[in-house]
C-alpha cells in the first residue's frame, strides 16, 4: 500500500478512536495487522499523530483555555483548582510511563493483548455504567483533589494497550460519582498533557533515525497523519459529548467486545 495512503487511513483510525472509549493505540496495533505494515516502523509516526487530534481539543475549548490563562494570571481560584486537577491527573501516569516504558513498548508490539482488553474494557464499561452512581452536573474545576488523582490513576491502566485512555479515565470518573459530561470533558484536558509527554519521549528517543532520515516512514507522512488526525478529531469531539451526556457508553462496550472477539478470532487463523 502506498505510504501516504496508509497515513490517511492511519490518521482517520486515529481521529475517530481517540477519544472514545475504544482504545486508539489499539485500533492502531491491529489496523498494523490489517494493513500488513511493519508495527515498529511506524510506532514514531503513531505517537506524534496523537498530537493532532489533542490539537483538536485546543480548538474545541479554546474559550476555556482563554478563560483559564486570564484566570492563572489574575490568581484566580477557579483557575488554579482547574491546572491543579489536570496536574495531579497526569503525574501518575507520567511517572508509571518513564519507569516503565521499555516493558509498555514490548507490550505495544502484541496484537492479542489488544484483542483481550479489549474484551475485558468492554465488559468494565457495561458494569460501570450499570452500578456507577453518578453525582449533578459540575465542572472540571469543580472537582475535589482525591477525584482527580483518582482519575489518573485509573489513567495509569491504559498504559496496557487496548484498555483505552479515555476508556479508563471516563469510567474511572464515573465509578467515583463524576457526571458523564465532566468525565468526557476531564479525559480529554488530561490527554494533553499526557500525550504531549508521550510524544516528546518518543521523539527524544527516536531522535538519532528522525534526524538521519532513515526509513521509509519520514516527516512528511507524519504531517499528513497529523493533519487528518485533527480534522477528524475535531468533528468526534463535540459528537461525542452531546451523544454520552443523553444516551451513555454501552454502544462503546458491545463495539469493544466485538472487535476485540473479531481481533482474536482472525490472529488465530
Amino acid at each position: 500500500m502506498d505510504l501516504i495512503i496508509t497515513a490517511i487511513l492511519l490518521g482517520i483510525v486515529e481521529g475517530l478512536t481517540e477519544f472514545i472509549p475504544v482504545s486508539s493505540t489499539g485500533h492502531l496495533i491491529l489496523a498494523s495487522e490489517l494493513f500488513g505494515y511493519d508495527a515498529a516502523t511506524w510506532a514514531v509516526f503513531n505517537v506524534v499523530i496523537q498530537l493532532g487530534a489533542i490539537l483538536a481539543v485546543v480548538v474545541q475549548y479554546w474559550r476555556t483555555f482563554w478563560a483559564v490563562g486570564k484566570g492563572l494570571l489574575r490568581l484566580e481560584r477557579i483557575s488554579l483548582i482547574f491546572v491543579r486537577n489536570v496536574l495531579l491527573g497526569f503525574l501518575p501516569s507520567a511517572a508509571l510511563g518513564l519507569l516503565l516504558k521499555d516493558q509498555i513498548r514490548a507490550l505495544l508490539g502484541s496484537p492479542l493483548v489488544v484483542a483481550w482488553a479489549l474484551i475485558a474494557g468492554g465488559i468494565a464499561i457495561l458494569a460501570i455504567e450499570r452500578l456507577a452512581k453518578t453525582g449533578p452536573a459540575s465542572g472540571v474545576a469543580q472537582l475535589p483533589m482525591r477525584q482527580a488523582l483518582g482519575v489518573g490513576l485509573f489513567q495509569c491502566v491504559a498504559m496496557i494497550p487496548g484498555v483505552s485512555r479515555s476508556g479508563a479515565t471516563i469510567m474511572g470518573a464515573l465509578a467515583m460519582g463524576i457526571e458523564r459530561r465532566t468525565a468526557a470533558e476531564f479525559s480529554f484536558f488530561l490527554a494533553i498533557p499526557t500525550m504531549v509527554g508521550a510524544t516528546a519521549l518518543e521523539l527524544w528517543d527516536s531522535r538519532a533515525e528522525l534526524m538521519a532520515g532513515g526509513g521509509p516512514v519520514g516527516w512528511t507522512h507524519i504531517a499528513v497523519g497529523f493533519a487528518v488526525s485533527f480534522v477528524v478529531a475535531l468533528a468526534v469531539i463535540k459528537v461525542f459529548v452531546a451523544y454520552v451526556s443523553r444516551a451513555g457508553f454501552a454502544p462503546f462496550a458491545w463495539y469493544r467486545m466485538a472487535a476485540g472477539g473479531l481481533a482474536i478470532f482472525f490472529l488465530a487463523r
